[in-house]
């Protein structure tokens, strides 16, 4: 019988001599090179994985400051030529008391991309130092992380609408700024980012720490 005050861990499917196919999801007994469902390779763990994690992580981060330094959009009008980066978006929507918009464009051009590159960082480092958060708690923040990258990419979206349906030649014009192309290419290497990263290593951290 259990023990109450000592529960029994539970078995991962490493320490019963099992491995999943990443692609799939079939269960094969180790030592097995292809899935025999898909024909991927199966491993246990994704060796390279942090490698690339760091790797797009940085790609990504670096080419951020240029996206929000260099505008975003720039709008031509009776032969006056706007230009707006993201946070002078921004302040430009709250000046038109367009508030729910201004908050929108934040939050999903500004607060979440730097919110992926903290929470990417924080699970990279997390896998081989001593962590605050649950095992639990990392895994779900991994798959939110997963989920909603995608949604970074609204101001690249109503940029590309705006240019392509507002072109009156001198009466008003709408073009995409340098920083249209380098926010796009932001959000893709966050995603190629958090994609690389093996949450099975969340486990194994665990575990390490407790033997």
């Amino acid at each position: 019988m259990e023990n109450a005050g000592n529960p029994t861990p539970l078995l991962t499917a490493r320490q019963a001599g099992l491995v999943a196919c990443t692609g799939c999801g079939r269960v094969h007994e180790q030592g097995v090179e292809r899935c025999e469902r898909c024909g991927a390779h199966l491993s246990s763990r994704d060796t390279t994985s942090l490698q690339r994690v760091w790797a797009w992580w940085f790609a990504g981060l670096i080419i951020y400051f240029p996206a929000n330094l260099y505008p975003m959009l720039i709008t031509n009008t009776l032969g006056t030529e706007y230009k707006n980066t993201i946070l002078g978006g921004v302040i430009e929507l709250i000046d038109h008391h367009s508030y729910f918009v201004a908050g929108v464009v934040f939050f999903a051009s500004i607060m979440i991309p730097v919110g992926k590159f903290i929470a990417i960082a924080y699970l990279a480092y997390s896998v081989r130092h001593r962590a605050t958060m649950s095992d639990h708690g990392r895994q779900v923040l991994y798959e939110v992380v997963e989920f909603i990258g995608r949604w970074s990419m609204i101001d690249v979206f109503v940029v590309a609408i705006l240019s392509s349906l507002v072109q009156f030649n001198f009466v008003a014009s709408i073009h995409p700024g340098i920083a249209a192309i380098s926010f796009a290419l932001s959000v893709a290497f966050t995603m190629l980012s958090a994609q690389s990263f093996d949450p099975r290593m969340i486990w194994d951290a665990e575990e390490a720490a407790t033997e």
